[in-house]
């Protein structure tokens, strides 16, 4: 398969960030975008967990919240507007959030491709624990029959991207409860652990996304230490 982002065999910087709240995840990417567009980093890959948070996507609807915010507070859940695409969804632990910060300039400025990536990631990771995984046609993710195991959304500027992709690996998929995830009311919400009915650690998800991520896009990734202060 060919790559969906050309610069073939470019740097990825890697971070592994452990838990993290939404609206520090948020101004860390605002500040690598600028760095990027400004070619003062390489492309970058943010691996994390964020605290129980439900976001709010440039195409979300009020009643897609199904709990009142007095709720979602006495239970711990913050909700932040975003300006990724998509609709509502839920983030909390035991999901993978990744969160690539990658130049899609000159010869791949193609939204689509971009997010067809993401969701091959996904699918590529699935299938390294035997289970299968692809797309419903008309609607973005990563899905198990109809049961959708990942979620995508994204924000691009100068064609430089933000956010990304959620896989839940061990999520408490309850939470999604409080929500209509990604406004879609017919379809339910999966994780890697259901599926195989075993646990399922998250930082080997983490190692294998980083190998996969690489591969979908032809990049040579490596750990860094610590953010850049950027």
């Amino acid at each position: 398969m060919s790559s969906p982002i050309s610069s073939a065999g470019s740097a990825l910087a890697v971070h592994r960030l452990g838990s993290v709240g939404y609206a520090t995840a948020l101004e860390l990417q605002e500040r690598l975008l600028a760095a990027r567009i400004a070619q003062r980093i390489p492309d970058t890959l943010l691996l994390l967990q964020h605290t129980p948070v439900i976001t709010l996507g440039r195409g979300s609807r009020p009643e897609h919240v199904l709990a009142s915010r007095e709720l979602l507070a006495a239970g711990g859940v913050e909700v932040h507007e975003s300006a990724r695409g998509g609709d509502v969804t839920y983030h909390g632990p035991g999901q993978l959030v990744g969160y690539p910060i990658v130049d899609l300039n000159p010869d791949r400025r193609d939204v689509r491709r971009y997010v067809a990536g993401l969701e091959e990631v996904m699918i590529r990771i699935a299938s390294e624990y035997g289970l299968p995984t692809g797309r419903i046609a008309g609607l973005n993710g990563a899905w198990v029959e109809d049961r959708k195991l990942g979620a995508v959304g994204v924000r691009i500027r100068r064609w430089v991207t933000m956010h990304g992709f959620a896989l839940n690996v061990s999520t408490n998929l309850s939470a999604f409860d409080l929500i209509v995830p990604c406004g879609i009311p017919d379809k339910k919400v999966t994780s890697l652990e259901r599926e195989l009915g075993r646990p399922v650690p998250l930082d080997e998800v983490e190692a294998v996304t980083i190998r996969v991520f690489g591969e979908v896009f032809d990049r040579v990734p490596h750990l860094e230490a610590r953010v850049p202060d950027v």
